[in-house]
């Protein structure tokens, strides 16, 4: 229990909240999440809520995965249940030091979504090229992350393509980018404790992330800038208030900018060992 609670702690500043790092969770250990997006709605400048219940497995020290569930009011007045994903990531390099490590991981993701296509509002339809394997679109993804710790710095960069499949009971061609390279750059600083001198101690971490997208349809392009602060507490449950904002970009979007809140509770030697 306490090397568990021990792993949580020193590389807490990699634990993004906009991206995943190469590192996986501990062994034999469950996480929940709920995940929370209010989206601030292009047409209309109003918002949008989405709700993103997330479980998590550490299979082993090299595999974990991710289940989702979404649901949101962002094609609807009401909150409607809009489909799933499924993630995986294999680590597969793996350099550690004393106060330092360099680690490669494969992740890809699958999901299948029942929203429309275009979204209707105001007697018009609005399209999106943005290709958002959470809650918008079905499609899946696969790519390379590499995550570099320094002491009180967490470093991380990762790149993936990502294809969009035509969404459940969607069978009408609407001309949206199909294909895409998503990239990202991610930097997490650990601010608390100054000094570690038991698991109890709250941890406050500080983000900042940079992710892209660019169509490979000619259809545009984007860069995203997401500061993050996040509390850890008891080393086994957190929360992270983000803010997501569009810094450039060409791209048809829904949504150019949005507010996450987290709350993660993690179980530890859940199953066993392997």
């Amino acid at each position: 229990m306490a090397l568990l609670c021990s792993s949580i702690i020193v590389h807490a500043q990699e634990l993004y909240v906009s991206t995943e790092p190469a590192s996986n969770m501990a062994t034999g250990s469950i996480g929940i999440r709920l995940n929370s997006k209010l989206f601030q709605m292009k047409y209309n400048n109003s918002y949008s809520l989405r709700l993103d219940p997330e479980i998590m497995f550490g299979v082993s020290k090299k595999i974990m995965i991710h289940l989702n569930a979404y649901s949101s009011n962002m094609y609807q007045q009401s909150l409607q249940f809009e489909g799933g994903s499924f993630y995986a990531k294999y680590r597969f390099l793996s350099n550690d030091d004393v106060h330092s490590h360099f680690r490669m991981a494969a992740f890809g993701k699958i999901a299948a979504i029942n929203n429309p296509s275009l979204l209707f509002a105001n007697n018009k339809y609005y399209n999106s090229d943005e290709i958002d394997l959470d809650g918008n679109n079905s499609g899946f993804l696969s790519g390379i992350v590499a995550t570099q710790l320094l002491h009180k710095l967490a470093l991380s960069s990762s790149v993936a393509y990502t294809n969009r499949f035509t969404n459940i009971d969607q069978t009408k061609e609407i001309g949206q980018s199909t294909k895409a390279i998503n990239y990202s750059l991610s930097a997490g600083y650990l601010l608390f404790p100054l000094e570690y001198k038991n698991f109890k101690q709250t941890n406050v971490n500080l983000y900042c992330e940079v992710l892209g997208s660019s169509s490979l349809d000619d259809k545009g392009y984007y860069v995203d800038v997401a500061p993050a602060v996040q509390f850890i507490f008891n080393s086994i449950a957190r929360l992270d208030l983000s803010y997501r904002t569009q810094f450039t970009g060409t791209m048809d979007r829904l949504s150019n900018n949005y507010f996450l809140l987290r709350f993660e509770y993690n179980l530890l030697n859940v199953f066993k060992k392997r």
